[in-house]
């Protein structure tokens, strides 16, 4: 990382200098985001050059404004940076003026004042359904056990087929699917439990599983198992989902938790209300679950159509 193309003054520079170098090997954040940052102040400091009229002295930065960041993020904004980038923009300022702040050279109460830009809400990306299903069919297809492709088939069956996050599907054991079951008991995010339906044809995945699994499942310890017997890794999954993802030519958005989203979009898409939804994500606020309504408008508004007295 060089200064030379930095317009500022001899002290700024220095210090901007000693907080990169604490980026990197004191809080050792990744040479990516000491990258970004470095790229993101030496653009908030040539931009404060024009608009004070002179190289940026730390005497500068102690008497910056909230007008005066806010002019930044307004520059940035025409010269075409998006939400994120202004995010990130000022997250790399505020943490540049904390570490001025601590050797007592400024006072970053001003940037506290600014707020950064509003994130825009990315929606899930679902799978179409022939696709949850081709997936769901093809996971044990591209295994040499079967036991192995067995069991990666009954994981991603319980992650669309009941709604699991990948850290519930591989948490079950035995004792949570009992001859029979027609329901699952479910521990999520804060300990909270919920109820799911298990379907038959999870369920008899998950059978075919356990029939062929060449390691004892006791039944309190988790039920899927590694190649050596320890309990399964989530990156085995995800590695397995890469793999269907170039086998039957889907997105890189096709991953283990896009099933989950598949499993709450395709029941809103058959008519499911938001609140059964929620309770079966298990979401904590309705306003989590609402990000699927972005994901089938299409269908709520035939339903506001066909069922609205003024439509």
């Amino acid at each position: 990382m060089t200064e030379i193309l930095i317009i500022a003054a001899p002290d700024l520079i220095a210090e901007r200098q000693l907080w990169l170098e604490n980026l990197q090997h004191e809080r050792r954040l990744s040479m990516l985001t000491v990258d970004a940052y470095e790229r993101d102040t030496r653009q908030f400091l040539q931009f404060l050059t024009g608009h004070l009229g002179g190289p940026a002295r730390i005497e500068d930065i102690h008497t910056l404004r909230p007008a005066d960041l806010r002019a930044f993020l307004a520059n940035r904004r025409r010269e075409g940076d998006g939400a994120r980038s202004l995010g990130r923009h000022m997250a790399g300022i505020r943490s540049l003026l904390r570490f001025l702040e601590k050797k007592g050279l400024v006072n970053a109460a001003g940037a506290g004042a600014v707020r950064a830009p509003k994130q825009p809400k990315s929606l899930p990306k679902p799978l179409l359904p022939e696709q949850a299903l081709n997936v769901i069919q093809a996971g044990a297809d591209l295994q040499d056990e079967p036991w192995i492709g067995a069991r990666d088939a009954a994981v991603l069956a319980l992650l669309y087929g009941c709604g699991l996050r990948i850290s519930e599907a591989l948490g079950l054991r035995p004792v949570d699917l009992p001859a029979e079951a027609t329901m699952l008991t479910i521990t999520g995010k804060g300990g909270k439990t919920r109820l799911v339906p298990l379907l038959p044809v999870v369920l008899e995945s998950v059978r075919v599983y356990q029939l062929l699994c060449p390691f004892a499942l006791a039944p309190g310890e988790p039920m899927f198992r590694g190649a050596r017997g320890g309990p399964l890794q989530p990156a085995i999954i995800q590695r397995q989902m890469q793999r269907l993802r170039g086998a039957l030519g889907l997105p890189e958005t096709a991953t283990p938790h896009a099933l989950r989203h598949s499993f709450a979009t395709h029941l809103l898409s058959g008519g499911g209300d938001l609140r059964t939804i929620q309770e079966l994500l298990g979401h904590a606020s309705l306003s989590t679950t609402q990000v699927y309504t972005g994901v089938d408008s299409v269908r709520l508004l035939e339903i506001y159509d066909r069922a609205h007295p003024r439509a």
